[in-house]
């Protein structure tokens, strides 16, 4: 183990709206200061700046508006990094305050210099504390909740391990016995059904949004866990192998870095369509998607943009940077060998989404 991301909700890092639970979060800086003497990196995903401006401005319920709860950020923003800092000041660490848009990570560039920025801080010995940058994004461009940046965190950094820690206590056999689900071995439809979601006043998401960042992790090679966050060391607890909450194994076979970044960091420009010949290849046998099994388009985009490529019923099937404009799409669409080579002599074009630049999803 050399790396961990901890994800903390609201409702443990909070009594009540804008009440800050200092003793909880000292507890927590205290087992964060234990696993740096133990060599392990240590990467905090922390909830809370909404629901402390909620606080300041008297409000008893989530705002309704975009305006009203990036209000509410800007307000509660600095008061959580300060909230850790205190905390983390009696052992000696220092915290960074890193604040991410799901627009800055859809960049390969800026994706880059993140993770460079998250190396570098790790390195001086700092304890990064990331949350969405509340107070600017746009609803369209957001990460959703903080279970989903930090798995995104979590395979952004390579981490080993990513800790969900909220007020659920784990997955929760809703349709068995009632009781938390000890170990997934994967992810399939049958788990996804035992979700719900949350009636939380400052929080989102719910069960649902936890096994789709669950999800994420496993496939990026980071064995992931549901607990309660409100557990007496419970951090340390999952760190040394106790049975606590929910234990999702990591993959054998990790998702590669870029084709994390294709697969999970991405909103789709628009999409490819294919036929049942291309759609084989490419899940079968891993291919190239060329044009001559494309059928036609959907939405507006770049050569070099990112699209998602559905099968004859619709489905998304995989995910990549295309080479074809979405104009030169419609006019490649159901074309024949010999209409194609006419319309593209060199060869190399009739290649739409090269196997590297593609990921199946």
């Amino acid at each position: 183990m050399k790396r961990v991301v901890i994800k903390l909700g609201t409702g443990i890092l909070t009594q009540g709206i804008g009440k800050v639970d200092t003793k909880r979060i000292n507890a927590i800086c205290a087992q964060v200061a234990e696993l740096r003497k133990r060599g392990i990196e240590t990467l905090i995903v922390s909830s809370g700046a909404v629901g402390m401006g909620m606080g300041v401005l008297d409000l008893h319920e989530r705002p309704k508006t975009l305006a009203k709860q990036q209000a509410c950020a800007a307000i509660g923003q600095s008061r959580l990094i300060q909230c850790w800092q205190d905390g983390l000041q009696p052992h000696g660490l220092v915290a960074g305050q890193i604040l991410l848009t799901h627009e800055g990570l859809r960049i390969r560039n800026r994706y880059v210099n993140a993770k460079a920025t998250i190396e570098q801080l790790l390195a001086y010995g700092v304890v990064p504390i990331l949350n969405e940058n509340d107070s600017v994004s746009a609803f369209e461009i957001r990460f959703g909740n903080n279970d989903i940046l930090g798995a995104m965190v979590a395979s952004l950094s390579d981490a080993d391990q990513y800790q969900i820690l909220s007020t659920a206590p784990g997955l929760i056999d809703l349709d068995g016995d009632g009781q938390i689900i000890p170990v997934v071995e994967r992810i399939t439809p049958s788990i996804e059904s035992l979700a719900k979601g949350t009636n939380s006043p400052t929080a989102i998401g719910g069960m649902v949004s936890k096994l789709e960042a669950a999800k994420l992790a496993v496939n990026s090679g980071c064995e992931t866990f549901i607990a309660d966050g409100s557990a007496e060391n419970i951090i340390l607890r999952i760190i040394d192998g106790e049975k606590v909450g929910t234990r999702f194994k990591a993959s054998s076979t990790p998702v590669r870095s870029k084709k994390r970044w294709l697969a999970y960091f991405q909103r789709p420009n628009g999409s490819i369509s294919v036929d049942k010949g291309a759609s084989d290849a490419i899940i079968q046998k891993e291919r190239s998607l060329l044009a001559a099994g494309v059928t036609g388009f959907s939405g507006l985009f770049n050569s070099g943009d990112v699209v998602d490529i559905v099968n004859s019923a619709g489905e998304p099937i995989a995910r990549g940077e295309t080479s074809f404009s979405s104009a030169e799409i419609e006019r490649i669409a159901n074309k024949g060998a010999a209409e194609l080579n006419e319309l593209y002599p060199d060869r190399s074009r009739l290649e739409v989404v090269h196997r590297d630049a593609l990921v199946l999803i």
